[in-house]
């Protein structure tokens, strides 16, 4: 940003806003590790995990107290204030379904079928990828305040969030099919754990759907503009 527009605009909300992103990020890809241990029953692993994960989700919501705290002091934007608050709260919730996705296999020894490993692996990749695309297409906000939210960077960065619209669906569609998976085993798995397994495709769906939300949010901003 020129020294000009930093003295019109004041402190930019855009650097903490990518800030934030890349820390629920760093959130996002624990969902890994924390499905290994559980595979691994692991459960002390789980623990240390579910502690890492609750850390990285206060730290973000440091950050966003921070850059709440500090527009409503701005007089310019190119986007409304509002609609950048809403944008911070989805790219939030994505952290915060971490963080319950982490406390249902902390809270519980749940045993995870063999039979069920790949197809909520293939979860796992299709989430983490949704987060990552949505962390790139946050990188770009820092262009996007360049251009006034117009132009050639922000077609490119509505051709993202489509992509990010499609990997969402593609998350829906490998719910489904883990679903499916569970109910042909009811026989062999006991109401609990079934209760749980949907507790964790919940917790992870919402993951990509926040990402979906979050990337929404700009689409609106930058249809707007």
């Amino acid at each position: 940003m020129s020294t000009l527009l930093k003295e019109v605009f004041g402190k930019s909300p855009f650097v903490p806003l990518v800030e934030h992103a890349h820390k629920v990020h760093e959130c996002v890809k624990l969902i890994r590790p924390l499905t290994e241990a559980l595979v691994n029953h692991d459960y002390d692993e789980i623990h240390r995990l579910q502690d890492e994960v609750s850390r990285l989700e206060y730290e973000a919501d440091q950050i966003k107290f921070n850059i709440r705290e500090q527009l409503p002091r701005r007089f310019f934007l190119p986007v409304d204030r509002e609609d950048l608050d809403r944008y911070l709260h989805y790219q939030d919730n994505i952290a915060d379904f971490v963080e319950d996705y982490a406390v249902i296999l902390f809270i519980r020894k749940t045993i995870l079928h063999p039979d069920l490993v790949p197809l909520f692996n293939e979860m796992l990749d299709q989430v983490v990828a949704v987060s990552s695309l949505m962390m790139s297409i946050s990188e770009d906000m820092l262009n996007l305040a360049e251009t006034s939210f117009s132009g050639v960077e922000a077609r490119g960065v509505l051709k993202k969030i489509s992509q990010l619209g499609e990997g969402e669906w593609h998350a829906d569609r490998i719910q489904r099919r883990v679903c499916h998976k569970i109910y042909s085993m009811e026989n062999e798995l006991d109401p609990i754990t079934i209760i749980f397994y949907e507790k964790m495709l919940h917790a992870l769906s919402s993951i990509a759907n926040a990402a979906e939300n979050t990337g929404d949010i700009l689409r609106a901003m930058i249809v707007k503009g």
